[in-house]
């Protein structure tokens, strides 16, 4: 098909990266809906459900639970610059790129970062919390990484939770690689801010950065002594558009996509948490048989892989890039390269939303395999299928 300038449209891909992921065909759809006005009544009533599907999905309570305009990394900032001020000593665990991340917004938001740092692919340990907690109070808050993109890592979150509820101190948690794809309990863990984004579990295209705020968060805006440094990202301000009965104008909200997102926490809903959850789950460890089978090795430590997000280093002898580009070019399947110091070393697999589903597993494991038989690599070919078969049929018993 083409376009009427005859310019050609992108290729089709199977999209196994670290995001975005599938894309629902009712969600595609929904962004093709005419516009309405972003104070329409009937946008409104959109808005309101949104929040609501959102609440739930987070399980939370909190009434400010709003996507903000802009990607996951608008979620991070907005979650740090609306709580930390000039001085503000802010707990950040480090065990990848997105940690790195979140010291260095702290510190552009002029807090004091106090990193801990844990070896990449291994999880933060509380007791490194605990510690940190006890010798730098009054610590603002921690920043933790929930579902650590750049390594596969799951952080365990429910202790240091209790330990930040302890110290009186905030918790934030980055749930982007998360969020309706692993289990997440804002409320019960004691977790006062959350943010995600739509391109991932979730699979609505990015544009959005799902974003919930407790009362001691809020509680923390309302006494900051100087006002938020980013205007566009000030919870105060876009909480009268959002939750406010006034519905006051901040700025034009990326209407489509609410339409989008909506489509998808729908999608969501119709599922089942606890289905979704077990589908990632399944196809999770599938997955990992199959590339087991192929001479994988898992980058995260045993007990603590993501089951929508997997970093594997290829066997010894193969070259990761030249593995990327056939799979993309003669395969049209999309898998992400590594990050940081695990750059040139390692993949990055993603089975997050629309993506993680049987078909998918079977159609990247058969490439590898096809690949493989053709170089030598292997002397025949289906090991990693049957490996991943024997799982999913046990699983569908």
């Amino acid at each position: 098909m083409k376009r009427c300038d005859d310019a050609p449209l992108p290729p089709a891909r199977l999209l196994l990266g670290p995001g975005p992921s599938m894309v629902h065909p009712r969600v595609l759809h929904a962004m093709s809906v005419p516009l309405i006005g972003h104070l329409d009544p009937a946008f409104l009533t959109i808005m309101d459900e949104v929040q609501r599907r959102l609440r739930s999905l987070f399980r939370t309570a909190n009434p400010l639970t709003i996507p903000i305009s802009g990607t996951g990394s608008a979620g991070m900032e907005a979650a740090l610059v609306n709580v930390i001020e000039h001085g503000d000593a802010v707990i950040v665990g480090i065990n990848g790129v997105f940690g790195s991340r979140l010291a260095a917004m702290v510190e552009r938001c002029g807090g004091r970062p106090i990193p801990i740092e844990s070896p990449w692919g291994r999880i933060i340990e509380p007791d490194a919390i605990a510690d940190a907690l006890k010798r730098y109070a009054p610590v603002k808050a921690v920043a933790v990484v929930h579902a650590e993109t750049s390594t596969g890592v799951h952080q365990p979150l429910e202790d240091i939770g209790r330990l930040c509820r302890h110290f009186d101190t905030l918790l934030i948690v980055d749930a982007v690689t998360s969020l309706a794809g692993l289990p997440l309990d804002v409320d019960g863990w004691n977790i006062d801010i959350a943010y995600s984004g739509t391109q991932k579990c979730l699979s609505c295209p990015p544009g959005l950065a799902p974003l919930t705020i407790g009362e001691r968060a809020l509680a923390a805006i309302r006494s900051r002594l100087t006002p938020c440094q980013s205007w566009y990202l000030d919870v105060s301000l876009i909480a009268d558009y959002w939750v406010s009965s006034k519905r006051t104008y901040h700025h034009t909200a990326p209407i489509s996509m609410i339409y989008a997102l909506q489509e998808a926490l729908r999608l969501v809903d119709e599922e089942g948490l606890d289905a979704r959850y077990a589908r990632h789950r399944t196809n999770s460890h599938a997955l990992m048989a199959g590339l087991d089978a192929l001479g994988f090795e898992p980058i995260a430590q045993e007990g603590a892989r993501l089951t929508t997000l997997h970093c594997f280093a290829p066997p010894p002898g193969i070259d990761e890039a030249w593995g990327r580009k056939t799979l993309l070019q003669e395969y049209g399947i999309e898998i992400g390269a590594g990050l940081g110091p695990l750059q040139g070393r390692a993949w990055r697999i993603g089975l997050m939303g629309e993506s993680s589903t049987r078909a998918n597993v079977e159609a990247l494991l058969g490439a590898l395999e096809q690949m493989f038989l053709a170089q030598g690599w292997i002397q025949c070919a289906g090991a990693a299928l049957d490996a991943a078969a024997r799982i999913e049929n046990v699983a569908s018993k």
